[in-house]
């Protein structure tokens, strides 16, 4: 008898733990776009090495990123870019922490879409703000994939942009992210 209790015990503390794992979904190939529209030159890149982690009890929420790490169609781009925007030997990461406002509204034990708001503090060239957006979550029986789209501008992080290019970049940055959470595993 007295086995029988601590082998229910083990399970239970086993599956406990294995349960407390569950409560995280992580990535680390969340992807993030960032386009600028402007009269005379349209600018995308893309960073497909975003690391991201989703508490689901608390909602808590972050991501964080190499600024190197966005690829651009022209090799120049990037360039200018990583040295006179950015700074990236100065600023080498951009990270995002913050919290899913309504996180009680998300069933992440029912496969669905997931209307969110999330709030939070976002810095980016050495500079943090806070920040609040829309976004979704995708419950899958995989994990859940986050999604959202939102505007800053450069001038909230003292980017500079040169007069010379003043008409190719707009101030207004369109950022997309897109990641994929698989449950945390211990």
């Amino acid at each position: 008898m007295f086995k029988m209790k601590m082998l229910v015990i083990a399970v239970c503390m086993l599956a406990s733990i294995s349960g407390n794992a569950q409560d995280r979904y992580f990535t680390k190939s969340g992807k993030i776009l960032f386009e600028s529209k402007a009269p005379l030159e349209d600018i995308e890149a893309t960073n497909k090495t975003v690391t991201a982690v989703l508490d689901k009890k608390t909602g808590a929420f972050q991501f964080a990123l190499s600024m190197k790490g966005f690829e651009f169609k022209k090799a120049l781009m990037q360039e200018h870019f990583n040295e006179n925007y950015v700074e990236s030997d100065k600023f080498p990461r951009s990270e995002f922490k913050g919290s899913v406002v309504n996180n009680s509204e998300v069933n992440y034990s029912k496969p669905g879409s997931y209307p969110v708001i999330v709030k939070g503090k976002l810095t980016i060239h050495g500079v943090t703000r806070d920040v609040v957006a829309n976004g979704l979550l995708k419950v899958t029986a995989e994990g859940v994939r986050a999604e959202s789209t939102f505007n800053i501008q450069l001038s909230d992080y003292d980017i500079k942009i040169p007069a010379v290019v003043k008409d190719k970049i707009s101030n207004t940055i369109k950022i997309s992210v897109d990641a994929q959470l698989d449950p945390l595993k211990s």
